[in-house]
């Protein structure tokens, strides 16, 4: 069987214990198809399983693989598949499992749709999570109205900097905070206010109709700036205390002012391609702070780590020819 290149961990730790191993290239099954990887993105949640934090909930089978969401182009469709043909260009999500950041992923056909036209694949990976995450917080978990205050906490990273643009392109007036270098960013991103969330106190931002979180701190005082009928969707945990930011979420169920809404997205084709739409109409932008090639991933995950990130780091992957 043809082998891949594919990024793995054989042991939890820091960034350097990713490496660029060999994999089987996926055989699909009847509903999946066969997607030749061009860029998948770096997210949080990948930071997570790679330390260990959440390892309670991922298991501890190793080698681990990485990554959650790509974008490239279709090798290989099943035979239960309509509606696709090999060449495609799409993009998608594995859902609740990680090996985007391989030169070839099996995925169901659910979980694909085609990529922007208007976009290069690591720019199109750089909205990709963060759109999807975006459009479910905001309309349906919190059913922002236009006019309404929202409020995005880490407003320039890979997911606030989407849900921004979102929030606008909804009709919310968007206060955003972020580092006190990314002001201008966010702004140029449609927030109506950006805040250094270093010099701006929790305390003096006013109420809001809805809060989406994308940090995971302090989200027992987060929860507190929101107006009555206010909503608040925690897309993060707190990385250096995960159990205990899960705690404060199930807590918020019970007692307190404001229920705090959390989520595990597994995005289906209908909400990629509205994510499509939106993407090649300019209603939102892409947003890659940096693309990295595949054999300096530990780099992207040190840069993730490290803060200040204006958008997305992404993996340039490619493939093998088969």
């Amino acid at each position: 069987m043809s082998e891949m290149k594919a990024v793995l961990f054989d042991r939890f730790g820091p960034p350097d214990v990713l490496y660029v191993g060999r994999r089987p290239v996926p055989v699909i099954s009847p509903e999946q198809v066969l997607v030749r990887v061009h860029a998948a993105g770096v997210n949080g949640g990948d930071l997570l399983d790679r330390t260990g934090k959440v390892r309670l909930v991922t298991g501890r089978a190793f080698p681990r693989a990485s990554g959650i969401d790509f974008a490239g182009e279709v090798t290989e469709v099943g035979s239960s598949v309509t509606g696709v043909r090999a060449g495609d260009r799409v993009w998608g999500l594995l859902g609740r499992r990680t090996g985007s950041m391989a030169e070839y992923v099996a995925v169901s056909a659910r979980h694909i749709a085609p990529a922007p036209e208007n976009l290069t694949p690591e720019q199109a990976v750089s909205l990709l999570a963060g759109g999807t995450t975006a459009v479910t917080a905001l309309r349906d978990k919190a059913a922002l109205q236009p006019g309404e205050r929202l409020l995005v906490r880490g407003g320039s990273g890979g997911v606030g900097s989407v849900t921004v643009q979102i929030g606008r392109l909804f009709g919310a007036h968007v206060v955003a905070l972020a580092g006190g270098k990314n002001l201008d960013f966010v702004r140029g991103l449609g927030a109506d206010e950006a805040l250094d969330h270093r010099a701006a106190p929790l305390s003096g931002l006013g109420r809001f109709d809805v809060i989406v979180d994308t940090v995971g701190t302090e989200q027992s005082r987060v929860r507190r700036l929101l107006a009555p009928g206010g909503r608040m969707v925690a897309v993060s945990i707190d990385f250096d205390r995960p159990l205990a930011g899960l705690g404060t979420v199930l807590a918020s169920t019970v007692h307190g002012r404001g229920r705090i809404r959390a989520f595990s997205g597994n995005p289906d084709t209908a909400l990629l391609s509205e994510v499509t739409r939106y993407a090649e109409r300019g209603d939102i932008v892409p947003v890659v702070d940096t693309a990295h090639p595949l054999d300096r991933v530990a780099d992207a995950h040190r840069a993730l780590e490290a803060g200040g990130v204006r958008g997305k780091h992404v993996v340039r992957v490619g493939a093998a020819v088969r």
